[in-house]
């Protein structure tokens, strides 16, 4: 049963005077620990604010290293007010209490979070810890510059697919993906004045995203190596291909959608180099194909 269902009465009508959207990569890594590859991560902004897709370690680091490389102050962690979750998996989320602890007696707004069931239990348990934190701040800091007493706290909103935020600047769309057992597990079509972004999240080969997809301007996509994968055992092909996009799927994906851009994150080398991913899916695929590194900028 969900908790909670986000919805806004704005009228979304955008104002086509407002500054190109940028998309920021905060992390194009998986559970395994890489020193290049910060967690699952994107973050979209627009008109002076930013939206996170996904949380994974080292996400909040990347957010204060993109702030000061590209000189963008929406992405300082306590002025960001949005972040939309895929699924509950670990590489996507453990920097949530980051964000909601980033200097959060000062936070000027409340940190609102969206994602799948279950997470309105997480935030809760983040909040406990938060508020031991809070307490011990709280007593030894001069209270004039405590402006936000549970500015620690986020606000958790468990969604369903379709409509999960609009205002004037962006609307966010959620669809449900195949993620092996996890249920509900989610991508975002990501619409603004100038950029039509789809994020698959964590998913096998779906059509759903194609239909998504089709002549966005990115399309950001997991993969991993099928190349490689065919020639691992029975139990990893069948492991990784529940949960997983192989590079002729994201190919096959691609051809269908006909985006502007693929992006490949969250990528699942398992000894294939970053030059062998693109050539992989260039291989059923002519259209542009990027590999994404963190903090690459689109």
């Amino acid at each position: 049963m969900l908790r909670k269902i986000f919805c806004t009465a704005l009228l979304f009508t955008f104002n086509h005077t407002l500054a190109a959207t940028d998309v920021i990569v905060l992390g194009t890594g998986t559970p395994t620990p890489d020193a290049e590859r910060a967690g699952a991560g994107i973050a979209v902004v627009v008109n002076g604010e930013a939206y996170l897709f996904d949380a994974g370690s080292g996400t909040h680091f990347r957010a204060i290293q993109a702030m000061e490389k590209y000189e963008m102050p929406a992405l300082t962690p306590q002025e960001i007010n949005y972040i939309f979750v895929t699924h509950l998996h670990s590489d996507h989320i453990h920097d949530l209490d980051n964000f909601a602890m980033a200097r959060w007696w000062g936070r000027p707004d409340t940190l609102n979070i969206y994602g799948p069931e279950g997470l309105a239990g997480y935030i809760d348990n983040i909040s406990s810890m938060g508020e031991i934190e809070g307490r011990i701040r709280a007593a030894g800091t001069p209270p004039q510059l405590v402006t936000n007493r549970k500015g620690f706290r986020p606000q958790a909103y468990e969604i369903s697919a379709g409509l999960v935020f609009e205002n004037a600047d962006i609307r966010v769309e959620a669809f449900t993906v195949p993620h092996g057992d996890i249920k509900p597990a989610f991508g975002y079509k990501v619409i603004t004045a100038d950029k039509t972004i789809v994020i698959s999240g964590d998913t096998a080969y779906s059509e759903e995203i194609a239909r998504q997809a089709a002549d966005a301007d990115l399309l950001f996509h997991e993969v991993i190596s099928g190349d490689l994968l065919s020639s691992m055992s029975e139990f990893w092909q069948d492991y990784h291909g529940s949960s997983h996009t192989v590079t002729q799927d994201v190919a096959k994906v691609a051809n269908a959608a006909r985006p502007g851009t693929v992006v490949l994150y969250h990528i699942l080398f398992i000894g294939q180099s970053a030059e062998g991913m693109v050539a992989e899916v260039t291989r059923d695929y002519n259209g542009k194909v990027v590999l994404a590194n963190d903090l690459d900028r689109f």
